[in-house]
């Protein structure tokens, strides 16, 4: 994108580019449900945040989209009118839609920001496919998915990326242009696909409105602002997605009902529900993760055959607060009871060979200060450090755990240690955590403090503060994890290299560098 500032007519201008080029490429819907018109359609092209899917399993997956002619409008309703319209999907396996496998009418309205959520079923396992919307005479762009191998099934090769922490004002979507080039079966985001402040940046993109946001409107505009960029459309529409939040979805470091530094209140009670209804709507997740008030179910398994399982977690809405003095207290939670029970049972069962956690914040322990006394961070796992070692005895039981990390704007390739102050401990398991994508600002190589952590944690193999993505390629031999980086964030169009590559064998935790 240009170095100027976004404004409403620019992105007015963009989606109805994209609209129309949809139009123009795509084959008539002549069905009989397409035919029928009982509600108004928008008379400008509504589909100016793309398309997106999520959450495959081996029969379905999710289609997303939401209509928003005039995204930016001050009220949060994208520009539509106060009324239910009516929207037709298609699924199939060409991109001309000549057989599609499967397709309906949706009706979304006002109450959704008209977004649409559709649990497309009774797809083949394993298999590609195209989609796409259509409401009135404006049909969206076509998106790409594909549903995951039947459980159970040998699969040779299961390729996903992750990535988390994307600032509009901090940079361009670079790395996302690069990410949707990639041959992938799906991206994780690890949290914070939005932030909530009210920044300018540096980048020429500025938060709209310009003010931290606080209620639903707010949360739905700034949502469509981030939608917006068509290096982010273009991601995706590529491939599923399988989203997680943090933090600046709602607020920087907060924790269940309390506002970071606060106490509870009927104001942040009311702020947290805008926000995750505002999240549910804007991304591809299945009804059974639609919000009741200020409460979001988003702990959840994905499964691909029998070569790897993934387990989303979620580390906001049910932590205590963040207290450095009671960091060793046995009671503490991150995960929450029943988050735990259920995370615990599903690594005592799972058939995967390769087993995922992909979480939001720092896993491994990790001393900032040289000597003594030491230095941890509040609002990881350390400050919870009792159900950490918890949940690290239980990875230790379970075949090739590896734990992927976003939040800290870095990228760290770390040994989990049976016991973190004995080097010498066996590594039970591996955490590769991942850089931002824009986040921070361009970054660089290393910090000054890099050498004392370090120093300071042996089990810490690698860091490096450019911004990017992690490529990950598992097969029943091994998992090959790229880190892939671009120099610069602050202007577009810089190019993506591997900066370096990490692989894991199977039945040996801990990931050995590649030349």
């Amino acid at each position: 994108m240009p170095d100027t500032p976004i404004t409403r007519r620019r992105v007015l201008a963009g989606g109805a580019a994209l609209g129309a080029a949809a139009l123009a490429g795509a084959t008539p819907w002549n069905t009989p449900a397409a035919a029928a018109a009982p509600r108004p359609a928008p008379r400008t092209d509504p589909f100016t945040l793309g398309v997106a899917s999520g959450d495959p399993d081996h029969t379905s997956v999710v289609l997303w989209t939401r209509l928003a002619p005039d995204p930016l409008a001050p009220d949060g309703r994208g520009g539509m009118p106060d009324q239910a319209v009516d929207v037709h999907w298609q699924i199939a396996e060409d991109e001309h839609f000549t057989r599609p496998t499967a397709s309906g009418t949706a009706t979304t309205g006002p109450d959704d920001a008209h977004t649409v959520h559709i649990e497309a079923r009774g797809l083949r396992p394993g298999a590609h496919y195209h989609y796409r919307f259509r409401t009135g005479t404006h049909i969206s762009p076509v998106g790409r998915t594909r549903t995951t191998p039947a459980p159970g099934a040998r699969t040779d090769r299961f390729a996903f990326a992750f990535a988390s922490c994307q600032s509009f004002t901090h940079g361009h979507y670079t790395a996302q242009r690069h990410l949707a080039d990639e041959d992938l079966d799906l991206v994780a985001f690890l949290g914070d696909y939005i932030y909530e402040t009210g920044e300018t940046g540096t980048a020429g993109r500025p938060h709209i409105p310009a003010h931290e946001v606080h209620d639903l409107p707010g949360y739905r505009i700034r949502h469509a602002q981030y939608k917006t960029d068509t290096d982010l459309q273009a991601a995706h529409a590529a491939f599923p997605w399988a989203v997680v939040f943090d933090d600046h979805e709602l607020e920087n470091n907060w924790a269940d009902d309390h506002p970071h530094g606060g106490q509870p209140s009927p104001e942040f009670t009311r702020r947290r529900a805008a926000a995750l209804k505002a999240y549910y709507e804007h991304m591809p997740l299945r009804p059974a993760q639609r919000p009741h008030g200020p409460d979001l179910h988003l702990y959840r398994t994905l499964t691909f055959g029998r070569l790897a399982r993934l387990h989303l977690l979620d580390t906001r809405q049910y932590r205590d607060v963040q207290s450095t003095p009671d960091r060793e207290d046995p009671d503490r939670t991150l995960l929450g009871a029943e988050q735990k029970n259920w995370l615990l049972d599903a690594l005592a069962t799972t058939p995967a060979q390769w087993n995922i956690l992909a979480q939001q914040v720092f896993f491994s322990q990790r001393d900032f200060a040289a000597g003594t006394p030491r230095s941890f961070s509040d609002d990881a796992w350390d400050n919870y450090k009792a159900e950490r070692d918890q949940v690290r005895d239980h990875l230790a039981g379970v075949r090739n755990p590896v734990v992927i990390t976003g939040d800290v704007h870095a990228n760290y390739v770390v040994d989990i240690k049976a016991d973190f102050d004995d080097p010498a401990s066996a590594t039970v398991a591996t955490e590769l955590v991942g850089t931002s994508f824009t986040s921070g600002g361009d970054g660089t190589h290393h910090n000054p403090g890099d050498a004392v952590q370090l120093a300071e944690n042996p089990h810490i193999k690698f860091i490096d503060r450019t911004r990017g993505y992690v490529r990950n390629t598992l097969t029943p031999t091994h998992w090959q994890a790229d880190y892939r980086t671009v120099e610069r964030v602050s202007t577009p169009g810089a190019p993506i290299t591997d900066l370096a590559r990490f692989t894991i064998a199977d039945g040996t935790p801990g990931a050995v560098p590649q030349a």
